[in-house]
């Protein structure tokens, strides 16, 4: 009898565990600098932007422009989370060509000034 008593409760405190660290997952989701929007989501959606994050020399194109725009107006520190995440490491993407986009595309309210890492928006 005692035996079962110990095996309910240590099922009881697993699912316990269990749950609470899902809830801290998911806060610590919610907390991002995107948001609820995953990070790789984020990055996912810049992919029009690949050409001019890595040469300032190359055309920016309007779906890119469209994307960044969305995104600064959403949150700016998305942006700036997305352009210094490993994933944009891993697809070569250049930080400081990167920040130079939104003033590439005309962006009036972009965060001009405003740091990205050690980089400073134009």
């Amino acid at each position: 009898m005692a035996l079962n008593n110990v095996n309910i409760l240590t099922v009881t405190v697993l699912i316990l565990m269990v749950v609470t660290s899902e809830m801290v997952v998911f806060e610590a989701e919610a907390a991002g600098e995107c948001g609820r929007t995953p990070i790789g989501s984020a990055a996912a959606s810049l992919a029009p932007c690949l050409a001019a994050t890595r040469n300032v020399r190359a055309r920016v194109p309007p779906a890119c422009c469209a994307r960044v725009g969305a995104m600064i107006r959403m949150s700016p520190r998305c942006l700036c989370a997305v352009l210094l995440s490993p994933m944009a490491r891993s697809a070569r993407i250049n930080p400081a060509i990167a920040v130079t986009v939104p003033k590439r595309c005309n962006i009036r309210n972009r965060p001009a000034g405003k740091k990205c890492g050690r980089y400073t928006v134009p």
